[in-house]
């Protein structure tokens, strides 16, 4: 049994945001995961902010069943590498599987103007006049969007490699939280279209 971890499922049951997308993606062809034969997975949350890292983190593993745990207890901004062998037969003591390691990679702004309305005109003055008394100049605008774009990487921690990776892109989340709750569900269908991951 390919026993890989699969945070990836951390997106079941997760509402997804209709403007999320998977803009690419790629997979090791010789490698399917059953995801009934996973026992833990690492969920790592690669944000700036401690407080949306734990919280997102902490939503993640919960929605694994048991099976995820997060990232936060095992890995702090302040490790050192003299550190990684010790937390890396940590790890691989406690049984993991796998690490399933989402990042904002980028987000990009996009400015779009939207022209205003006029008066219709007409050939005669006076058909002008009275439809023009309810149809006044509307003015205008630049309206701004933002793209936000999620990297997910799926590693094997008994293949010691790169097994999925992904980028989502998601136009104005409503804040972190729905962005990668959003992008963890658009990965996680993409998955199991690919029949990438099973067992569920």
């Amino acid at each position: 049994m390919k026993r890989i971890l699969w945070v990836l499922v951390l997106s079941i049951g997760i509402s997804s945001c209709s403007s999320t997308h998977i803009e690419q993606s790629w997979r090791d062809p010789a490698v399917t995961v059953d995801v009934s034969q996973l026992n833990k997975v690492l969920v790592v949350a690669l944000l700036k902010d401690e407080a949306n890292r734990r919280a997102t983190e902490d939503e993640l593993s919960a929605m694994l069943r048991g099976k995820g745990v997060p990232s936060y207890t095992y890995l702090t901004k302040n490790i050192t590498q003299d550190k990684e062998e010790s937390i890396r037969a940590q790890v691989k003591d406690q049984g993991f599987d796998g690490v399933i390691i989402m990042r904002l990679a980028a987000v990009d702004k996009n400015v779009q103007y939207v022209p205003g309305t006029y008066p219709i005109y007409y050939g005669r003055f006076w058909g002008y006049y009275w439809n023009a008394w309810n149809a006044f100049y509307d003015p205008g605008y630049y309206r701004t969007t933002r793209t936000y774009r999620v990297e997910t990487n799926v590693y094997s921690l008994t293949r010691d490699k790169l097994i999925w990776s992904g980028i989502t892109a998601t136009v104005d989340p409503s804040g972190v939280n729905k962005l990668m709750k959003s992008s963890a569900k658009a990965v996680y269908n993409e998955m199991k279209k690919q029949g990438f991951i099973t067992g569920l």
